[in-house]
């Protein structure tokens, strides 16, 4: 049996204000990490942590290269990477001390997520926020 998402750890990603680290995030706007983490920022409410290869700011927005160089505590890990290559970056959110882990819609790595659990961390996996929030009438 497969990772299955709980509403009730959705709701509350959604609602507590929390620090995301989003895994992916560059000002690529082709990229759908643009939008997702504009809407967690300006409708959400939470701290937006840009990592990606170059390290660049986003959205006004400190910019670091790995998860290991964010100063501080962080919530929720948001990974917009592929499938293939999300297993390290639950392992480093896990390393981290991450509250959470959020797995894009499409990113899928059942191994990575029983970490997580085992790891103490709370686990949404292929589904988004922008998806999400409305379904549960946020």
């Amino acid at each position: 049996m497969g990772h299955v998402n709980d509403p009730e750890v959705i709701k509350r990603l959604l609602t507590t204000p929390a620090r995301w680290a989003v895994v992916g995030l560059s000002n690529n706007p082709r990229r759908v990490a643009l939008g997702v983490s504009r809407y967690m920022l300006d409708q959400r409410g939470m701290d937006i942590i840009p990592v990606n290869l170059k390290g660049e700011d986003v959205h006004g927005r400190q910019g670091y290269r790995k998860l290991a160089d964010i100063p501080g505590g962080i919530d929720v890990v948001n990974c917009f990477v592929n499938s293939q290559k999300v297993g390290p970056v639950v392992d480093q959110a896990i390393e981290a001390g991450a509250k959470a882990v959020w797995l894009q819609l499409g990113v899928i790595d059942e191994a990575a997520a029983e970490r997580a659990k085992a790891a103490g961390l709370d686990v949404v996996m292929d589904t988004c926020p922008m998806i999400e929030a409305p379904a549960l009438g946020l």
